[in-house]
């Protein structure tokens, strides 16, 4: 861990749950972007000096390019107001903080939750990729506008639900009902403790017609052929099938990565889903503008299909929509730092699995 201290200068902008900050780091004349945490910090004022956790912006790894700010030097926020939940995340680091989970004794739905064991049907659509979600919610809104949509975001990248700006955005524009935060992610609206119980809180909590999991933002991959975080969409599939939901596999696909693994259907799919999955799932795909990318896909599902250890059924889903939908997203479109123009194929294969799942949706 790289410490840096400094200086705040400017609040660039907020969000619910964090504070972008311009931070003017000690003895230099550099300054840098911070991320305060507001549940976690407080909003430190300008003039104030803060320490920061510099390393990932040292080393330029991570999404966004910012050092975050760990303590205030010389303010302490105050202890928030006492209350029931005992639920450690981020355990036993420096940051611990103690939430109320939805599935724990303390909280209001335990008794809903604590025999609960069936999704009923309910459709979960299952990404590797953080940036599909807002593509998927698209997709789910083309075929049902009212839907209710719920997010279940796993521990794979970021951990704390704010440092993902779609989530807010799709919150505050009403196209998601609720976010759940699982394992060691934490700051959504109910914290949960498990994939398991995050999926039937979705249901039985929040009501979701829709619930879609994916890792937050912050992509882990090491170039190897299973050292990846989105190796995790099986196991979350799995769970959708022990519980009794319908899963929807969402595919990783590119047009323009220059990288052979991710061109087509990414290995990170191929791999997820061809060899770590034992369940049965749906596999979404849409007509793409690029006729030859259309084709190579295609053929890449059939070669899955035969390959995998599970059992796994493409469906066409018209595409027809998909993209005036895409448009319409209230948050920015973007993934590998490529956008909607640039590779839109991504963004149409997650569309393509939000509006099958909303197809097969059970509720009125």
């Amino acid at each position: 861990m790289q410490w840096r201290a400094g200086t705040v200068v400017e609040h660039r902008r907020q969000w619910p749950g964090a504070a972008e900050l311009v931070v003017a780091l000690a003895g230099s004349p550099e300054t840098v972007r911070a991320l305060a945490y507001t549940s976690v910090t407080g909003v430190p004022a300008a003039g104030e000096r803060v320490l920061l956790n510099a390393s990932a912006l040292l080393r330029g790894l991570g999404t966004g390019g910012l050092a975050f700010v760990v303590a205030r030097a010389d303010v302490l926020p105050e202890d928030p107001a006492a209350g029931p939940g005992h639920i450690v995340k981020a355990r036993y680091t420096p940051l611990q903080q103690m939430l109320l989970a939805v599935d724990e004794q303390d909280s209001p739905h335990h008794a809903a939750l604590a025999d609960a064991d069936d999704l009923e049907a309910l459709p979960v659509v299952v990404a590797d990729l953080h940036s599909a979600l807002p593509a998927v919610v698209a997709g789910v809104r083309a075929v049902r506008p009212a839907a209710r949509v719920a997010y279940v975001m796993t521990d794979g990248g970021a951990l704390p639900a704010a440092f993902s700006r779609a989530v807010a955005g799709l919150r505050g524009a009403g196209w998601l009902e609720a976010c759940l935060t699982v394992g060691q992610a934490f700051g959504g609206d109910h914290e949960a403790v498990t994939v398991h119980t995050g999926l039937l809180a979705a249901h039985h909590v929040v009501g979701a017609d829709v619930v879609v999991v994916a890792q937050g933002p912050g992509n882990v991959g090491t170039g190897t052929r299973w050292g990846y975080s989105g190796v995790a969409a099986a196991d979350a599939l799995h769970a959708v099938d022990v519980l009794g939901g319908r899963s929807v596999a969402s595919l990783r696909v590119s047009g323009t990565d220059r990288r052979e693994r991710h061109h087509g259907i990414s290995h990170h799919s191929r791999t997820a889903y061809g060899r770590a999955l034992l369940t049965p799932a749906d596999v979404p795909v849409t007509a793409l503008p690029d006729r030859g990318l259309d084709a190579l896909v295609r053929r890449q599902l059939d070669d899955l299909v035969t390959a995998a250890r599970a059992s796994l059924t493409p469906v066409d889903v018209p595409a027809d929509g998909l993209l005036e939908a895409l448009r319409g997203s209230p948050v920015a479109l973007s993934t590998m730092g490529r956008g909607l123009d640039e590779d839109p194929a991504p963004f149409l294969l997650a569309a393509a699995a939000g509006a099958h799942a909303a197809s097969v949706s059970e509720r009125p």
